[in-house]
């Protein structure tokens, strides 16, 4: 799967996905990251990509020619143009991102991520280049990088190969609809806490029904909201929901 992240700081981008897990991935093949430095494609000599915004007010705007050509570049190189590849621009102005669309997202082959800064992007390379508008909560950053990453990590673990132990993925939070059950490892006790007997018992049927009960009453817990769609039996929501 090829990524591709236009943005302003190509070194924040990759300093943290050439590590860990992802930057293992990368090194094996799985994946292909790039970051694409938008002041590459400004006209302007002291590569300036930003200008006052029409009607006032506070704040400067990314000026709309660089990050086209940015976009031009990243199209010639993966032979989409004329037509647009999947683009995404990072902002709290749209859907939250969740697990389900990182699925989605992972069926890709190509996945363009647009980083803006300043009070944002004229809207005019917006209209022109974009597929999809993600937020990754109700808050605002300081730039379009962060949010890039967190959707690149989430969806390059859906991508096969990347994990070593592929069932990691269907057992973790959120699969299903429910939160992971506790997890627990060396020492049997620690600090006067004690690992579930059940769990050292070698009944491996019986650890995987401990293990259910506890993702939904974790669930019910932390996320109820979740339960509603969470994927149940009839009998385990009449007696948990």
């Amino acid at each position: 799967m090829h990524f591709y992240i236009l943005t302003l700081f190509p070194e924040m981008i990759e300093h943290v996905l050439s590590t860990s897990i992802i930057g293992r991935a990368v090194q094996n093949g799985y994946l292909h990251i790039q970051a694409v430095n938008i002041r590459d494609f400004t006209a302007d000599k002291h590569k300036k990509v930003d200008d006052y915004p029409y009607g006032g007010g506070a704040g400067m705007v990314m000026q709309a020619q660089p990050v086209y050509d940015a976009w031009r570049y990243v199209c010639t190189q993966i032979g989409f143009v004329p037509a647009r590849p999947r683009t995404i621009y990072l902002t709290p102005q749209a859907p939250v991102f969740s697990q389900s669309m990182a699925k989605e997202l992972a069926r890709e082959e190509h996945l363009v991520f647009l980083c803006g800064h300043y009070e944002g992007i004229d809207e005019r390379v917006l209209e022109e280049i974009v597929t999809d508008y993600v937020s990754i909560g109700d808050y605002v950053l300081t730039g379009g990088e962060l949010p890039a990453m967190v959707m690149a990590d989430a969806i390059a673990r859906m991508v096969p190969g990347v994990l070593k132990n592929e069932l990691s993925a269907s057992t973790e939070s959120l699969e299903g609809g429910l939160l992971e059950y506790p997890q627990y490892s060396r020492p049997e006790e620690w600090n006067g806490k004690k690992v579930p007997p059940i769990l050292l018992s070698g009944n491996h049927a019986k650890v995987d029904e401990w293990r259910r009960e506890q993702s939904i009453l974790r669930t019910k817990s932390r996320r109820p909201d979740l339960l509603a769609q969470a994927e149940l039996t009839d009998k385990e929501r009449e007696r948990y929901v």
